[in-house]
């Protein structure tokens, strides 16, 4: 029998090894990362049991008469395991209206995890939420390289690398997050904005999951030219950050870098590069993409629904 509950503390190892063995969880999902930043939100996560066995998650956060599938993170959804099928996902769908009725929810905002990064195919949510009348309410584009299929930079790419080998660059893993850090937010202030994480959150998430959270440095004489945190999700890696100075601009030090971890993480199915949209996915930033896509990558979308209860 299917039953959802609320869940509590108590339940983090449950809930944890629920995500190791989804299909479509990654170790964004585990509370050792959800809960870095539980102060900032209402948490409202459920847990799906059948005869008391754990066989699904749904992490989330309510603002006011909203759920959202989790606010704090970049998708969520229902995670489930291969316990769940389609029919009895229409009825854990069911049971979760059900909850967040009681709660005074009126609607759900449900940030599908995108199927790169399922493990085993995982759409079962995504029928359920057709069937329930659910809209699509945002769609941004990711790019990404299909790092098993034929794929290849554009001459104008090739020659940047090759330019940057010449002069010298080193690529490494880096241990220097206070710099990388500080480069970042000096770039992103140029385009008025702010990385996600603070220093401090940084250097929390890559001391719990260090194997899972990985910067990269391009460097010359020493010094910091270009950087790249990286998400490793198993299947797939994402780029969670990218910055490069000026002078890491003038000698194509991020070209080099990124041509370098797509080919160490070649092994992988796929290598994401992120969003390139603006205004909830009403706004395309060309240029952005553009530089993704002379690395070989194509799009993927990432979807948005608003389900009334």
């Amino acid at each position: 029998m299917l039953a959802v509950r609320p869940y509590r503390r108590s339940d983090a190892s449950a809930w944890d090894a629920v995500v190791e063995q989804s299909r479509n969880g990654v170790f964004l999902h585990r509370r050792d990362y959800m809960d870095y930043h539980a102060d900032r939100f209402d948490d409202r996560s459920l847990i799906v049991e059948r005869n008391g066995v754990p066989v699904a998650i749904f992490p989330a956060n309510v603002q006011g008469k909203t759920v959202l599938s989790h606010g704090g993170l970049t998708y969520a959804g229902l995670i489930s395991t291969h316990a769940l099928r389609a029919e009895s996902t229409l009825a854990v769908f069911e049971l979760i209206g059900e909850a967040y009725r009681a709660f005074g929810v009126e609607k759900v905002i449900y940030k599908a995890v995108p199927h790169i990064f399922h493990a085993y195919p995982a759409e079962e949510d995504l029928y359920a939420l057709h069937r329930l009348g659910a809209r699509l309410k945002r769609r941004d584009i990711s790019s990404v390289i299909a790092l098993k299929e034929s794929f290849c930079f554009t001459d104008g790419r090739r020659r940047a690398v090759n330019n940057a080998r010449k002069a010298g660059l080193q690529i490494q893993p880096g241990t220097d997050l206070a710099g990388f850090h500080t480069l970042l937010a000096e770039v992103l202030r140029n385009h008025g904005a702010a990385p996600t994480h603070s220093l401090d959150e940084l250097r929390l998430l890559q001391a719990r999951f260090p194997q899972q959270i990985v910067l990269y440095d391009a460097r010359r004489d020493g010094g910091l030219l270009a950087g790249a945190i990286v998400y490793d999700f198993g299947r797939g890696v994402h780029t969670q950050y990218l910055a490069a100075s000026d002078e890491g601009r003038r000698v194509n030090a991020l070209n080099l870098l990124l041509a370098e971890l797509i080919e160490r993480y070649g092994d992988r199915h796929y290598f994401s590069f992120g969003i390139s949209t603006e205004q909830e996915g009403r706004a395309l930033n060309g240029g952005l993409i553009s530089q993704k896509e002379y690395f070989g990558a194509r799009g993927v979308v990432h979807d948005f629904y608003e389900w009334a209860l």
